[in-house]
């Protein structure tokens, strides 16, 4: 049975984590935590720990300055997201990207502009699509 790769696969924390720093660029951990602290108490040791963690799996990179330590994330954010994204809609919608899309459309309201926009992407796949098959 082949092991999954776990550095690409994080957890709800290492994901707070990540956003923190693809949003924000390199930081210390206390950075991080204070970030985190934000939206709800997390105690500083649970941080530290699971960017260790994270560095060991390879998630993140870490750099000496000084006393402390500078983490930046290892992974890059598209392809974290389209893994997670492929995982969630193979589990939660037997593979359909249809099935995903006008479940999500139906249960959230668009403004006008992002229903316009959704059109234009819908058209220009179809587009791309028609000159695949010349």
């Amino acid at each position: 049975m082949k092991k999954k790769d776990k550095k690409t696969e994080p957890t709800t924390a290492e994901l707070a984590i990540l956003q923190i720093l693809w949003s924000q660029g390199p930081l210390s951990v206390k950075e991080v935590h204070e970030v985190l602290e934000q939206s709800k108490p997390v105690v500083y040791t649970t941080t530290l720990k699971t960017m260790q963690v994270m560095h060991q799996r390879e998630m993140l990179t870490r750099e000496a300055q000084g006393r402390k330590h500078i983490y930046s994330a290892a992974i890059e954010q598209v392809d974290t997201q389209n893994k997670l994204l492929d995982n969630f809609l193979s589990r939660a919608f037997g593979g359909s990207s249809k099935k995903l899309v006008m479940r999500t459309l139906g249960q959230h309201s668009l403004k006008e502009d992002e229903l316009n926009e959704l059109k234009a992407f819908i058209n220009s796949l179809d587009a791309n699509d028609q000159k695949s098959k010349s």
